[in-house]
């Protein structure tokens, strides 16, 4: 089934409303007045998450393009088995697009109800449990391309296969189909330990780990099927993040409920308190993820152009610095949570646009097709995600619905409570 977009903060969503004067002009009491940040501490945790947010996008743009070379070729170029259609990039047609403002939004009233009617101890144990598995999964995929090259030759790297099915005969049926290798396990072996780190702890590091992990898979295996189809979803989910962060306060309630890794956190009190600091400025994968699918594809389209320069995928990385940098800007000078697609949508759709109608390529960009829309094998993300292939092949279509459907996902947050 097609998805939905962000999720942003944890308990500091909260600020936005803390932030708040009441009728009378009076700063509404508000548990971040327990800390006031230092403009080292602030400086220090803004920038680091912008180069977090930049990193997953700038490399899983180049993952994207060999990830299409290498379904093209039919290879396998991390080990983990992406000559396997199911390891392929999932792909969103315009239809899907359109459609996920939509269930975005019923997804989001559906966790706000969720979180109205049942507890929320025994539902964020059931995430926590849910996301763990998906972490490691996302955190291994991340990890095998180094691994690959990690590993010496001469390393006894032998095959493995986990399968079952039911039933018998000729009704006899796939459920789950793994194939992996010595090297995939030695890289969920590692994930695992950062797993139970934030199983146990909820560290931010680990936290960071895996929201560095969902992101990168999103931007690598999550692949827009033109630039049109590019400009639906962000446009959609432009309106969708206005209206539920502005419009109404099911957004902020449904954040302050969710605890997951879909976010990323940085602590402005660092310097003070060291690892054990617990005021965080905090980023939603979702702007990281959904901007960095089109960037990526721009990449492709600088690729496919064949001309040994990537005008659009630098021009548009360069409008993600400065719509993130805005939102950043316009939060910190007004002390209240932003939609960060509010600033990101114009600036990564509006800087190519313009690069290509000086360059005269805008009839070009809006005809290109990527590459593995046009392969019959290609899945779909309106499909039920395949559990077959390599561990990376669940994570990537699991992780994408996690995310993405998730209310968390989407702004920056000054502090947390």
């Amino acid at each position: 089934m097609s998805e939905t977009e962000h999720v942003p903060l944890s308990a500091p969503e909260a600020a936005a409303a803390l932030n708040a004067t009441d009728s009378n002009g009076t700063e509404a009491l508000n548990a971040t007045a327990k800390f006031v940040a230092t403009p080292e501490g602030t400086a220090l945790a803004y920038g680091s998450l912008v180069v977090m947010a930049l990193l997953p996008i700038f490399f899983g743009a180049l993952r994207s393009v060999t990830c299409s070379k290498s379904k093209e070729l039919g290879g396998n170029d991390y080990g983990s088995g992406f000559g396997n259609s199911s390891d392929a990039p999932e792909t969103i047609t315009g239809r899907d697009a359109a459609r996920f403002p939509i269930i975005a939004s019923c997804t989001l009233f559906g966790l706000y109800l969720f979180f109205k009617v049942f507890s929320q101890e025994y539902i964020n144990l059931l995430l926590s449990v849910y996301f763990f598995v998906l972490g490691v999964l996302a955190l291994s995929h991340t990890m095998s391309p180094l691994m690959s090259r990690i590993f010496p030759e001469s390393f006894p790297n032998k095959q493995y296969q986990l399968l079952f099915t039911q039933g018998s005969g000729e009704t006899k049926e796939e459920i789950v189909n793994y194939e992996f290798d010595t090297k995939t396990l030695v890289c969920l072996l590692i994930s695992s330990v950062v797993g139970f780190w934030y199983l146990l702890k909820k560290h931010w590091i680990a936290n960071n780990l895996f929201g560095l992990a969902f992101a990168l898979n999103g931007v690598e295996l999550l692949h827009l099927n033109n630039v049109s189809t590019g400009c639906i979803l962000l446009g959609g989910l432009f309106i969708y993040d206005v209206f539920w962060v502005f419009g109404t306060n099911v957004m902020v309630t449904v954040a302050k409920s969710f605890e997951a890794p879909i976010k990323l956190v940085f602590p402005q009190d660092l310097l003070e308190k060291g690892l054990g600091a617990s005021n965080f400025a905090m980023l939603g994968l979702g702007d990281i993820v959904i901007p960095g699918i089109f960037i990526a594809l721009l990449l492709r389209f600088d690729v496919s152009l064949k001309k040994n320069s990537r005008t659009y995928f630098y021009s548009s990385f360069l409008a993600y610095i400065f719509g993130l940098g805005l939102t950043i800007f316009v939060m910190h000078t007004f002390k209240h949570a932003q939609p960060a697609l509010l600033y990101l949508v114009p600036a990564c759709v509006g800087f190519p646009v313009l690069v290509a109608l000086l360059k005269g390529e805008l009839m070009e960009m809006f005809s290109f097709e990527s590459l593995e829309e046009v392969l019959p094998a290609s899945p779909r993300i309106t499909s039920f995600p395949t559990v077959s292939g390599s561990p990376a092949s669940l994570a990537t279509s699991m992780d994408f619905i996690a995310t993405s459907s998730s209310p968390r996902h989407r702004r920056l947050q000054p502090t947390s409570l």
